[in-house]
């Protein structure tokens, strides 16, 4: 399943780049998020591990990643290297300045295992994800913006 939404943004890239890669900063926006936390050493670039836990409707993910796209300013994507409750999960962040400031854009995609079982509740896990996407981007832009 695949959610992606975006959202114009007063405030140039610069101002909302913390806020996609600093553990403190993403928990103030991603409000399903639990815990993140870089697992190694590198904190920056293509590579770098970290962890999250997530609640969802069907209970707490535990999540590890590893960053696939790393461009500062403008772009990081990551994608799952292990956890529970998913068979795969991919998500990316795009930041492109614009005149009045910047448009973010949030994509997501996941595939829930259980095969025909996990479509059916991928496709009600669709949809209260784009909810609750919806809410992230507007919690991030009232931060960046302030």
């Amino acid at each position: 399943m695949r959610v992606q939404r975006s959202i114009e943004i007063a405030a140039p890239p610069e101002k909302i780049w913390p806020f996609l890669v600093e553990p403190e900063k993403i928990l103030t926006w991603c409000i399903t998020l639990q815990e993140f936390k870089y697992t190694g050493e590198q904190r920056s670039g293509v590579g770098t591990p970290f962890y999250f836990e997530e609640k969802s409707a069907l209970g707490l993910m535990k999540l590890n990643f590893a960053v696939t796209e790393w461009v500062e300013n403008e772009r990081i994507a990551f994608s799952m290297t292990s956890g529970n409750m998913l068979k795969s999960y991919e998500e990316g962040w795009t930041v492109e300045a614009t005149p009045s400031g910047s448009r973010f854009t949030f994509m997501e995609q996941f595939e829930l295992p259980y095969g025909i079982i996990g479509k059916i509740m991928g496709l009600f896990g669709q949809r209260l994800s784009q909810a609750t996407v919806g809410k992230m981007l507007v919690k991030l832009k009232s931060l960046a913006e302030a």
